[in-house]
């Protein structure tokens, strides 16, 4: 009897422990994306980025200096971030294309959270809605929100707007006018957001899954005065090189067609020095006038006692190229192009830690899945590396993939903690009629030189880790009817 009375007590007492977890809320989560965000970021040992928030969220997380894009443009690299595929799966690697109508049936991370009890929210940029593409309204529990927001406040700006080759208005590259924050989109978004906290630690019997994409520093490198005033443009970092490297296809590279877009920038040829000075000065308070506004969410979950509560997660959509190569914009298989900020803060997980972990964008959404405690949908590209936030010296993936298509080819690029190599065919092409580009970090840390043609040992080493992987999909087309 007695033994009896001792195995019920020990019983109750268990289940008396254990129902608090089993009754407690799942972790919230905080996603940010930064559109054309490269590691021009203090934590990551840029010697001049003013950025002290994504400076303190990297020392209460996990910073990951070996991340890359699945493809360096906007849509396919949302895609991907949102979907857990990489374009070769999705077979979508342009601007205007919905990922929905390739992959209809595909289960996005948001829809994922909000089948599992999450309210899904969307704020911002998240996905690519200009080239007349649009959002994804099964993504979200509520309709996703944009502000109204001038591009350009200044008169000798708005005059100087005309429209480009595709029939849109552009202005000049650049605009650096002495006002608020909220005068432009990313301020407004970030008191958007801070309200939408608000609301949720007043209601804060569901937990939420809210995505905030900010739009800086994409061009036009826009931002209020006091963020250019940040940086003695003397000081800036110039590029090293400037030539395309020694043996690679001439296809491989960009010719900024994006940039060349702006009413004060050169139709043809290249850019000069005081301009290149002055674009990289754009960039660099861009990205500084971001960093506050991030900072403001990170206030507000600390202010709201959010923040043991919540995963926050800062991604970049890409890299971006600021004159290395002759280069400006994203749009290559180039390391300035491929490689992104990924932060991880959350509760439980290493603090201030830097990683080599090797991972890429489609690896975020079974990551958050993971530490959210849900279950992973199978099907996905992605693989978590939630062990890594946990532990900072674990490891992820041997090797991360991206592709960029050029000229009827598509470059699908494998990137080891070492070299990259970039086999250039048309996709279904016999692998003989490659062209290949290889690069050695160790050696070449700036891409001087593709020595594809000298490694022949190498080259069949990463081709054989790029066999296992599906032949890529064209890109889809409207089917006729």
């Amino acid at each position: 009897m007695f033994n009896r009375f001792c195995v019920t007590s020990l019983l109750c007492l268990v289940a008396i422990v254990a129902l608090p977890q089993a009754q407690s809320k799942p972790p919230n989560v905080l996603l940010i994306c930064v559109d054309d965000l490269k590691p021009t970021i203090g934590c990551y040992g840029d010697p001049v980025a003013v950025t002290p928030n994504l400076d303190a969220l990297a020392a209460r997380g996990v910073r990951f200096d070996l991340a890359y894009c699945n493809q360096a443009v906007c849509s396919p690299s949302r895609n991907s971030l949102m979907t857990g595929l990489r374009p070769q799966t999705i077979g979508v690697y342009d601007l205007s294309t919905h990922f929905r109508d390739a992959a209809p049936d595909a289960i996005t991370v948001s829809q994922h959270f909000q089948r599992n009890g999450y309210l899904a929210e969307g704020l911002g940029k998240i996905y690519h809605t200009g080239h007349g593409n649009r959002d994804d309204a099964d993504s979200w529990s509520v309709p996703s929100w944009r502000p109204k927001a001038p591009a350009y406040v200044l008169e000798t700006n708005l005059a100087m707007r005309k429209r480009d080759a595709k029939g849109r208005m552009r202005g000049p590259a650049t605009e650096s006018a002495d006002v608020s924050d909220g005068t432009y989109a990313d301020g407004l978004i970030a008191e958007e957001a801070v309200h939408r906290l608000e609301v949720y630690q007043q209601q804060s019997d569901q937990p939420f899954f809210l995505a905030v994409g900010f739009l800086k520093p994409h061009l036009p490198f826009i931002a209020p005065q006091r963020y250019w005033d940040l940086y003695d443009k003397r000081n800036l970092p110039m590029p090293k090189v400037k030539a395309l490297p020694r043996d690679a296809p001439g296809y491989a590279s960009t010719t900024f067609g994006e940039l060349r877009n702006y009413s004060d920038m050169p139709a043809r040829g290249e850019i000069d020095q005081a301009t290149t000075r002055h674009l990289i000065h754009g960039y660099y308070a861009a990205t500084s006038y971001t960093d506050a506004q991030i900072g403001k969410l990170l206030d507000a979950l600390d202010r709201l006692n959010l923040t043991d509560d919540t995963i926050v997660a800062l991604w970049g959509d890409h890299g971006w190229h600021l004159g290395d190569h002759g280069m400006w914009c994203k749009h290559t298989n180039y390391e300035q192009a491929a490689r992104i900020p990924i932060i991880i803060a959350a509760p439980g997980g290493a603090r201030g830690a830097g990683t080599q972990a090797m991972i890429e964008t489609v690896d975020l959404y079974p990551t958050l899945s993971e530490l959210a405690g849900l279950p992973t949908p199978a099907g996905l590209d992605g693989q978590s590396f939630a062990g890594v936030i946990r532990d900072a010296d674990a490891t992820a993936r041997d090797f991360v993939t991206h592709v960029y298509p050029r000229g009827g080819r598509l470059g699908r690029a494998i990137r080891n903690n070492r070299y990259r190599m970039v086999e250039w065919k048309t996709i279904a092409g016999p692998r003989e009629d490659a062209e290949i580009e290889l690069y050695d970090y160790q050696v070449d840390p700036l891409e001087t030189e593709n020595i594809a043609a000298t490694s022949a040992a190498v080259v069949t080493m990463l081709r054989a880790n790029l066999d296992p992987q599906p032949e890529a999909k064209p890109q889809w087309k409207q089917r006729k009817k």
